[in-house]
């Protein structure tokens, strides 16, 4: 298992208690969705290894991580490191949620340009940014609820209402080298 066959779904970020357990934050909307969870994937030096564990205490998006078969001293020790999940376990998402890694490939629509390019990646900077190619050329378009109209699972397509102008920036030769 690799962390491109996994989503992040924390990071062990304390030691807790006297048996092998630990505080950690799942950086999900919903923790409780993984209150049954008996194991992760924790990314170490060597790769992702399997731990075992039961999840309590849940206080926001932090819990308590109960690990089988490892000390205190073990458990300290996978402090700051992140847990994986497989994709498989995402739950499915409906309507115009998505999951940045599902729509790489999906084509992108304008209501005024047109077919834009394909998006090949997101970009996860303070605002997530599609990024779109359109015949070698990077077209770069924010991620929020008033620009992305339609997400259309079935034809791969996302349809959206970009800023005046913005798609036009990307690909007027004269802004090239600027």
């Amino acid at each position: 298992m690799t962390t491109d066959e996994c989503f992040r779904l924390g990071r062990i970020t304390k030691p807790w208690g006297y048996r092998g357990q630990a505080v950690v934050f799942l950086d999900v909307d919903s923790p409780t969705d993984y209150a049954d969870l008996d194991s992760a994937y924790v990314e170490t030096k060597n790769g992702l290894v399997p731990y075992f564990f039961k999840l309590d205490n849940f206080n926001g998006n932090k819990a308590v991580a109960t690990f089988e078969d490892i000390d205190p001293e073990q458990a300290a020790a996978l402090v700051g490191h992140d847990l994986y999940l497989p994709l498989s376990m995402l739950p499915p998402l409906t309507g115009n949620q998505f999951y940045f890694h599902e729509v790489v490939g999906f084509a992108v629509v304008d209501d005024n340009y047109g077919e834009v390019g394909t998006i090949k990646g997101v970009l996860e900077y303070v605002q997530p940014l599609f990024q779109i190619d359109k015949n070698g050329t990077e077209i770069l378009v924010p991620i929020v609820d008033e620009i992305v109209k339609k997400v259309d699972r079935e034809h791969k397509t996302i349809y959206i209402s970009a800023p005046n102008g913005l798609i036009e920036l990307y690909l007027d030769e004269s802004n090239k080298g600027c």
